[in-house]
């Protein structure tokens, strides 16, 4: 009888095996993500069929899945980063290659050459911002470097579903959707400080009259969901030039009182 080996195989079976960990994915928020991705692949589907107003609906329905997955993950206290990998990757999608080719179906292709390089430069400005967003340390959560790619992609949409619904087209409109697109590219990638909202809190106690507000822009946007949307995006668009214009104004006003 071999006592040695009856030992080790004792041993064996009494110590636990010790196994590498296995890494799971949290379904809730990624369920979201993926439901965003869905809609903006669906937004490029109907684009191509010529169906502008469901594909910009689809691209706000992406706004808010994209909205919805980090504030559940938090309050779920499921974050990890596969879900902040994926959400960006999604991102990239949803905000930077559909609106690019629903404005290039609905309006840059009849521009040629310059339509598709215009749709281009949207996408590579959406991808360089995501890029610097998520290498950047953020000094200041009040502000966002550059204009977001959510909102640069709501305007397009936005500009896409009101001139569709009201039937404008021609070579002004072509002409309104190239300038816009160029524009909110360079938006992107720009210096520009717009307002993150992310220290307004939604838990704290607010005034009656900002309730009221709040109300009256859900009203507004029920009643004319394209226009309004449309001027909301657009005035967010140009809060960050018109601010960046008055803080110089203010620079300069106190240059010249201490001179």
């Amino acid at each position: 009888m071999n006592i040695d080996h009856d030992l080790k195989t004792d041993e064996a079976v009494d110590s636990p095996i010790k196994r590498p960990g296995r890494k799971g994915i949290y379904i809730l928020p990624n369920l979201f993500t993926t439901a965003g991705l869905f809609a903006g692949f669906y937004a490029i589907v109907q684009a191509t069929k010529g169906q502008f107003e469901t594909a910009a609906i689809a691209v706000f329905i992406a706004m808010v899945m994209d909205g919805l997955d980090g504030r559940v993950a938090r309050l779920t206290n499921t974050s990890s980063d596969f879900g902040v990998e994926y959400d960006s990757l999604v991102d990239m999608i949803c905000f930077g290659l559909t609106p690019a080719l629903v404005m290039y179906e609905w309006a840059l292709m009849e521009s040629g050459k310059l339509g598709w390089l215009a749709a281009f430069l949207y996408v590579a400005a959406a991808a360089l911002r995501l890029a610097r967003f998520n290498a950047q340390k953020v000094a200041d959560k009040r502000f966002f470097q550059g204009l977001p790619s959510p909102a640069a992609a709501a305007l397009l949409a936005a500009l896409v579903w009101v001139m569709d619904t009201y039937g404008l087209q021609g070579k002004t409109m072509q002409v309104i959707g190239l300038v816009l697109t160029v524009s909110t590219a360079v938006a992107m990638v720009s210096n520009i400080r717009y307002r993150s909202f992310k220290d307004f809190d939604l838990k704290g106690k607010v005034p009656f009259v900002s309730l009221l507000a709040l109300v009256l822009a859900f009203v507004l946007i029920a009643f004319d969901p394209p226009r309004v949307l449309f001027v909301i995006f657009f005035g967010y668009f140009l809060s960050g030039p018109v601010m960046r214009l008055l803080a110089l104004r203010r620079q300069r006003r106190s240059k010249t009182e201490g001179v």
